[in-house]
């Protein structure tokens, strides 16, 4: 949408006031795993897998306004994203699902108490504590006025993808 990439262009040229490395992402997404590695025989029964457990599940709506500072497990990476306000049951309950097919796999699960966030821009280093503060202060404050974003920031769930090398796989929510 033209006005979140509007947003985007916003909160990644008064972040980069404070660090200037920044780039914003071209993707958006939201995990519910790890990466993870799977052998190419289990590609299949992995996707097959993931059909089965998420065919139960129904769209629904979440919101993501709040703007948070995040850094990758080994602080190589630092991110700046919208953590999810509204529809935190709902993807917890994914997980769940999402979790049971990597265990299937002996594959690791995702973290025990995830913020889901979507990434809007990163940073090689541990760069947490030129944004924290003031800056992120300053993030929150383009979101919150930012026009429509309230209608901007809610996002409908109606599909789950796995990427799995270069090819995709969907599973529609019901």
């Amino acid at each position: 949408q033209e006005e979140f990439l509007e947003l985007l262009e916003l909160l990644v040229s008064r972040a980069r006031i404070y660090v200037s490395s920044l780039v914003a992402m071209e993707e958006f997404h939201l995990s519910l795993s790890q990466c993870v590695v799977l052998r190419y025989h289990w590609i299949d029964p992995f996707v097959r897998s993931l059909k089965q457990h998420l065919a139960p599940f129904h769209r629904f709506f979440c919101v993501a306004d709040q703007v948070k500072v995040y850094t990758n497990e080994n602080k190589t990476r630092t991110f700046i994203g919208l953590e999810i306000s509204a529809g935190h049951f709902q993807l917890l309950e994914l997980v769940s699902e999402v979790d049971r097919v990597l265990e299937e796999f002996d594959l690791p699960m995702f973290y025990k108490d995830p913020s889901f966030h979507i990434s809007l821009a990163w940073s090689v280093g541990d760069m947490s504590g030129r944004l924290e503060g003031r800056c992120l202060q300053e993030l929150q404050d383009i979101v919150d006025r930012f026009e429509d974003s309230a209608l901007l920031l809610r996002v409908q769930w109606e599909e789950i993808r796995c990427k799995s090398g270069n090819k995709y796989f969907s599973f529609p929510l019901r």
